[in-house]
Parts: C-alpha cells; structure tokens; sequence
C-alpha cells in the first residue's frame, strides 16, 4: 500500500476499536461482553474480517463508553495515518 493510499475501511475500523479497547484496559471478552457480542466476532473485527452493521457500530460505541462520533473520527484517524 502506497503512503496516500488509506487501507480499507474494515481494517481501519479494527484498528481503532482494538486501540479504544486497549485504552480502556479491556481485554475482547470484556468488551464482546459489554457489547451483547461474541468474542471471536470482535476478534474478526478486529482483525479487519468483519464488515460491521450499524447496530453493533453502536454497540462497540456503548461498550467503549464513547460516542458514534468518537468512534467514527478514530476510524478517521487510522485511515489517514497509513
């Protein structure tokens, strides 16, 4: 991937939930828990493998204790950062 390129939307989603999750000292069980989630669906979030509905957009969002904009605008963050 060139430095202008961004990388796919699912990766830079994972990317930032697995950041926001980290940063609030959760392991994936705990914020699949909180989320009403499986824990190997967040890991394949994570992991770029998932495309994510809307519905769980906002539940990762509720889990984290962060709003959809927040969210949105790490995901922001990590596209421009590759």
């Amino acid at each position: 991937m060139s430095n202008t390129e961004s990388p796919p939307l699912p990766e830079a989603f994972g990317r930032a939930v697995r950041d926001l999750r980290v940063r609030e000292g959760l392991s994936q069980e705990a914020l699949a828990e909180h989320a009403g989630l499986h824990r190997t669906y967040v890991g394949g979030i994570e992991r770029g493998e998932r495309n994510v509905s809307l519905v769980n957009i906002g539940r990762l969002a509720d889990a984290l204790g962060i709003s959809l904009a927040t969210l949105m605008a790490a995901v922001d963050s990590e596209r421009r950062a590759t």
